[in-house]
């Protein structure tokens, strides 16, 4: 039998709900396809750990982590905490090391979630965003000088290396070419940031090319916002930078309903290193503890995890049950219009699994 090791790392706030939920959904599947099992470690980093230690993770958590094939992770984030540390101190602290530098969030209209658009149904909504993951402006390249001056200076400076460019772009071609759209746009915002961003158009007219099959477009982040919300149907697969399509994807949540079911994978496509994946909703501090917190997004994102362990079927298959959940409507969680705590999601989707609600 197939055995995987899983990092589980809850993280903060509602995280730990969530990766909880998805844990149970997890073992659920992987009993139901009877093919591999799920050998899971969990790690109690995030912010109590800082507070008890001095860091959001131990100093050798990354070799401790090498030895998983995927981590499976909930938030960082608390309101005693400025964000920043909370941020740099864990999550980009696993993302950069371990280069996972593609960065997949889908999408899409579930069945029987309606989003805020109208008239637009799931046919229209379907999307994927590629986010480079590593570099850019979250480089961390920067500082600040003349502290409590008023000529204090604060400095972000965004890196993007032709290398890093080159490969986060193949990346969403490639992942076009497996969609029956194949359609690809590339975000950038050439027309203001004269080097980095020209940079990426010209990294991207001399490789598309390479790719005749696929279709592509461009356009300035801020126009992108205005074609995601006026004309959806147009857009297929979305490559940009990290701050950029960190935006953009938070909207693409928004506009498929709910923050709460958005799921994310954080990709070293080499093999290289483990891959992470995690709902992007953050820690919700202000519903944390209620079970209220919505684990379809943490749900998807093991369908993802399970895909990229090599499981497709079982990947369907929770994807599949995620589907039958939404469509039948009668078991919602607050952020879609209902009433149903995390234990009812979750109970409601391993019924699903079992059988019991088919």
């Amino acid at each position: 039998m197939r055995d995987y090791k899983i990092a589980a790392i809850p993280g903060d706030g509602i995280g730990i709900e969530v990766i909880d939920a998805g844990l149970e959904v997890l073992q659920a599947v992987a009993a139901r396809d009877g093919g591999f099992q799920l050998t899971v470690e969990r790690f109690p980093w995030g912010s109590d750990h800082y507070f008890e230690t001095g860091g959001m993770m131990p100093d050798d958590g990354l070799e401790t982590l090498k030895a998983f094939n995927t981590i499976y992770f909930g938030s960082a984030g608390d309101p005693r905490l400025p964000d920043h540390v909370s941020l740099w101190g864990l999550r980009l602290a696993i993302c950069q090391p371990f280069d996972q530098y593609a960065n997949v969030r889908p999408a899409r209209l579930l069945p029987g979630i309606e989003g805020p658009l109208r008239d637009v149904g799931p046919d229209d909504l379907d999307w994927i965003i590629v986010r480079e993951n590593t570099e850019g402006e979250y480089a961390g390249a920067g500082g600040r000088v003349h502290r409590g001056h008023a000529e204090e200076v604060g400095l972000d400076v965004s890196v993007f290396t032709r290398g890093g460019v080159e490969r986060v772009q193949r990346f969403a071609l490639e992942l076009a070419r497996t969609r029956p759209a194949r359609h690809l746009t590339l975000v950038t915002k050439s027309n203001a940031q004269r080097h980095g961003m020209v940079m990426w158009d010209e990294v991207f007219e001399a490789i598309k090319g390479d790719y005749p099959e696929v279709e592509t477009d461009k356009m300035l982040v801020d126009a992108m916002t205005t074609r995601m919300v006026l004309d959806p149907a147009s857009i297929d697969i979305v490559v940009a930078t990290n701050l950029h399509a960190d935006v953009l994807s938070d909207l693409a949540a928004a506009l498929s309903g709910s923050m709460g079911i958005a799921p994310t994978a954080n990709l070293n496509p080499e093999g290289r290193f483990p891959s992470m994946f995690e709902p992007i909703h953050g820690s919700a501090f202000d519903i944390m503890g209620q079970g209220i917190a919505n684990p379809i997004g943490a749900f998807w994102t093991a369908s993802m995890m399970l895909e990229h362990l090599g499981e497709p079927g079982a990947a369907a298959n929770l994807m599949a049950a995620i589907e039958q959940f939404t469509a039948e409507g009668t078991c919602m969680p607050r952020d879609l219009g209902g009433t149903a705590s995390t234990r009812q999601v979750t109970d409601a989707v391993v019924a699903i699994l079992e059988g019991r609600n088919a």
